[in-house]
C-alpha cells in the first residue's frame, strides 16, 4: 500500500485576524483599562486628600498627646487611637466566637430548614445600615446601664462583624476536604472532636481571614459609636464609661470651625486609613497562604 506524499494534500491558508476582529479586541481592551482607571480613580483621589491635607498634623505628638481645650491649637488624639483599640477589641471578642461558632455550625449541620433561615438573618443582618444598628444597641445597652460606655460600642461593633464572620467562616469549614473528616472518624474520633480538632484548625487561616475581614468593616464605623460610646475628651479606658474613638472624634474635628481641628481631622482619615490597609495587606498574605496549602 502506497503511502501518500505529506504534499499531496492542500493545505489551509492560515490567515490572521481580521482588520474587524482586531478593531474590536483593541477597542474592548482599551475599554476594560479605562474601567480599571476609573476604578482607581476615586480611591487615588482619597488617598491625594487624605495624604495632603492630613500628613502635616500626623506628628508624634498627635499619637502621645491628649486634645486641648476648645479653641487652643496643638494637640493629639492619643485617647482616641487607645479607645477605638478598646472598642474594636471588645466588638472582636462578642462577634468572633458567636460569628465563627455560627459558621462552624451551618457548615457542618445546616443542611436543614433552620440552617436556611439563619443564612438567611445573617445576610440580612449584613444589609442593615449601621446606624439602625447603634440605635438598636443603644435601646439594649445604654437605656438599661442609664449612660453611655466603651462596652455599649464594642457590641455595637461586634453585631455588625458577626454577618461577615458567620458566612466567611461558613465558606471557609466547606473547604476542608471531606476526607479528612472520613479519616479521623475512621480512627474512632467522635464528630465534635473532629470538628474541634481537625476541621477548625484546617480553616483557621480562613477563619483569621473572614475576623480580619469584618474589623475593617466595622473599624471605621462612627454611626453607632454615636449612639453607644459617645466620645469623650478626656483620657478614659473604663468599659462602663463613654470612651474618645477616631471615627467619631473624625466627625467632630471635622465639622468644628477651628482650622486646626480640620488638620487633626484629616490627620485621624489618614491614619484610619492605614489602619485599614495594614489589616488588608495581612488579610492579602492570609488569603496566598491559603491558596499555597489548598
Amino acid at each position: 500500500m502506497s503511502r501518500a506524499r505529506p504534499d499531496a494534500y492542500p493545505r489551509l491558508a492560515s490567515h490572521g485576524p481580521s482588520l474587524p476582529r482586531r478593531v474590536w479586541n483593541t477597542g474592548f481592551v482599551g475599554f476594560c483599562g479605562f474601567s480599571t482607571l476609573l476604578l482607581m480613580l476615586p480611591l487615588g483621589l482619597i488617598i491625594w486628600h487624605l495624604v495632603s491635607h492630613g500628613i502635616v498634623a500626623l506628628t508624634p505628638g498627635f499619637f502621645i498627646h491628649m486634645p486641648k481645650p476648645v479653641g487652643e491649637p496643638g494637640g493629639g488624639m492619643a485617647n482616641a487611637i487607645v479607645g477605638t483599640l478598646i472598642v474594636t477589641g471588645i466588638g472582636l471578642l462578642v462577634s468572633v466566637p458567636v460569628g465563627v461558632g455560627t459558621g462552624v455550625c451551618l457548615a457542618e449541620h445546616g443542611q436543614g430548614r433552620f440552617g436556611a433561615l439563619v443564612r438567611y438573618t445573617a445576610d440580612v443582618l449584613g444589609g442593615v445600615p449601621s446606624i439602625v444598628v447603634g440605635v438598636t444597641t443603644y435601646a439594649l445597652v445604654v437605656i438599661p446601664m442609664g449612660h453611655f460606655s466603651a462596652l455599649a460600642g464594642g457590641i455595637a461593633l461586634g453585631i455588625l462583624m458577626v454577618p461577615t464572620i458567620a458566612r466567611s467562616t461558613e465558606e471557609v469549614v466547606r473547604l476542608v476536604p471531606e476526607s479528612y473528616r472520613h479519616a479521623a472518624l475512621a480512627l474512632g474520633a467522635p464528630s465534635w472532636k473532629v470538628t474541634q480538632q481537625v476541621v477548625i484548625p484546617a480553616a483557621s487561616a480562613g477563619i483569621l481571614t473572614a475576623t480580619l475581614l469584618a474589623l475593617a468593616r466595622a473599624a471605621g464605623e462612627t454611626a453607632p459609636l454615636l449612639f453607644t460610646a459617645l466620645g469623650n475628651r478626656f483620657w478614659s479606658s473604663a468599659l462602663d464609661r463613654p470612651i474618645a474613638t477616631l471615627p467619631v472624634m473624625i466627625y467632630d474635628y471635622a465639622r468644628a470651625p477651628y482650622p486646626d481641628w480640620n488638620r487633626q481631622a484629616w490627620a485621624g482619615a489618614l491614619l484610619l486609613l492605614l489602619l485599614v490597609t495594614a489589616v488588608s495587606a495581612v488579610l492579602r498574605l492570609t488569603t496566598r497562604r491559603i491558596g499555597r496549602t489548598s
